[in-house]
């Protein structure tokens, strides 16, 4: 296992972080297939766990709670929130009340008396950055949150934030978590080189595109019913994006075959190599996955290799652009461009 900074905290982390979003409901996984895998990454040298409130609606942290305890102070822990926690409409957002709110939450939840990492899951229109990282810096002075960061911001909301800390003399984000992988490199022109400006710390999410560069959706062979019923648009392949990304797929299975690579090996290693990213975040259901996934941990990608992608997906495409989370609100919501 490789390890670098996490941006400019000091702290080494893994460039392999095991993302738990599919413990419990999402992915089916049980209290002891989790506990399993985490006992089996922490062996491989992973040091960083990554969670959300929002995942399973609570049971991810709990699970991830049960599965670290007594090993705290080995892990890196990270979590999230701002998202929707129910339907009560205040149960959300980056407002001070709700983050104070939910952190004690997620802290009861995980079974610990801080998280090393707290992120805002998305930025929140609503709120003033202001108003989040004053809720942000106070639960950092009170020894609950070690550091915290951002998730899937535009590169503008992430220089705005920088401001915003700069000028309330605030605490600041260190890290941002945004969706980047071959087949989605967008945030190479504008997302990284802002982090890489500020020095933020990277922990890529998706590194595999939902299963898209895992091996598991080819040509000639039919996607697995988890995946369908899950995310059904992601892997309709009538869809003329779908056709292009399997167009991409198999492409870079022949450079993963030359050059004696697994396709996870390959995506794994497409986005450790780039120098912005700190870590990409694997998600694996089952102890399999993992293993298979846990075997990119030392992949380093020739520059032959790299170009070969290059010439398949061009840097700072998305192949699927409707997918994007960090697109600003403006260009979804007529009614916020009209008078």
């Amino acid at each position: 296992m490789q390890y670098r900074t996490l941006g400019r905290t000091g702290v080494r982390v893994s460039t392999l972080a095991l993302g738990a979003m599919n413990f419990g409901a999402i992915g089916r996984t049980t209290q002891d297939e989790a506990t399993a895998i985490v006992d089996a990454a922490l062996d491989a040298g992973v040091n960083l766990i990554d969670t959300a409130d929002m995942y399973g609606a609570g049971e991810s942290e709990e699970m991830v709670g049960k599965a670290i305890a007594g090993r705290r102070d080995d892990i890196v822990l990270a979590t999230k929130a701002g998202m929707p926690m129910g339907e009560e409409r205040n149960h959300q957002g980056g407002s001070r009340r709700w983050l104070t709110i939910e952190l004690e939450r997620s802290l009861r939840r995980l079974g610990v008396d801080h998280v090393d990492l707290y992120q805002l899951h998305r930025w929140d229109p609503a709120t003033s950055d202001e108003e989040t990282l004053s809720a942000l810096t106070d639960l950092q002075r009170a020894g609950k949150i070690r550091y915290f960061g951002s998730s899937t911001f535009p590169a503008y909301r992430i220089v705005q934030a920088q401001w915003a800390a700069k000028e309330n003399r605030l605490g600041r984000y260190v890290t941002e978590q945004p969706s980047y992988s071959i087949l989605q490199r967008g945030i190479e022109a504008h997302v990284l080189p802002v982090t890489e400006e500020y020095g933020l710390g990277v922990l890529a999410w998706s590194p595999l595109a939902s299963g898209w560069l895992s091996g598991a959706v080819r040509a000639g062979q039919e996607v697995a019913t988890h995946r369908s019923a899950f995310l059904p648009e992601r892997f309709d392949l009538s869809l003329p994006h779908n056709r292009a990304r399997l167009d991409a797929v198999e492409r870079l299975a022949g450079v993963a075959d030359a050059a004696g690579l697994t396709m996870i090996q390959l995506a794994l290693g497409f986005v450790t190599a780039h120098p912005a990213v700190t870590s990409a975040i694997i998600g694996p259901r089952t102890l399999g996955h993992l293993h298979s996934q846990l075997a990119a941990a030392d992949t380093v990608l020739p520059a032959d290799v790299l170009d070969a992608i290059d010439e398949i997906v061009a840097p700072g495409l998305d192949l699927a652009p409707q997918e994007k989370f960090d697109t600003p609100p403006v260009l979804l919501d007529p009614a916020l461009r009209r008078r």
